[in-house]
């Protein structure tokens, strides 16, 4: 499988990506501007979706979901029974796990630098000058 493969543009991604710019202290959530998005069905893991609704930063989550035009599909707040709440963790496996950004930008809410996404890979890497 291509490396690729594991660093695809995936909101579960966009949730963990921060702005390393030079002098920016708030570089998250990033902006996502997305272009081209597909959606693709994966096996649903109750359990590895349950285990990282704690690593989830929801609020950037639903925030992420509206940007990209899939807004109401997420509660806002994550329910206090998540862990034996089937349909709560299903839609958060669809919107961790199935949707893809192919083409569009992420941009740092703080300096305004923009990152690209190319074929769902988002291209973090600085210029000398912002490191």
């Amino acid at each position: 499988m291509r490396l690729s493969a594991f660093v695809r543009m995936r909101l579960i991604t966009h949730n963990m990506l921060t702005s390393h710019v030079k002098g920016v202290k708030n570089g998250y959530p990033l902006v996502i501007k997305a272009e081209d998005i597909k959606e693709q069905e994966t096996d649903f893991n109750p359990d590895f979706i349950s285990r990282m609704i704690t690593r989830i930063e929801w609020p950037a989550l639903t925030k992420a979901m509206e940007m990209i035009g899939h807004t109401d599909q997420l509660p806002e707040e994550v329910p206090k029974d998540y862990e034996t709440n089937n349909d709560f963790l299903k839609q958060a496996h669809h919107a961790l796990m199935e949707i893809e950004v192919i083409t569009g930008s992420l941009t740092c809410p703080e300096s305004g630098r923009e990152f690209p996404i190319a074929n769902g890979i988002p291209n973090m890497l600085l210029n000398e000058d912002e490191v």
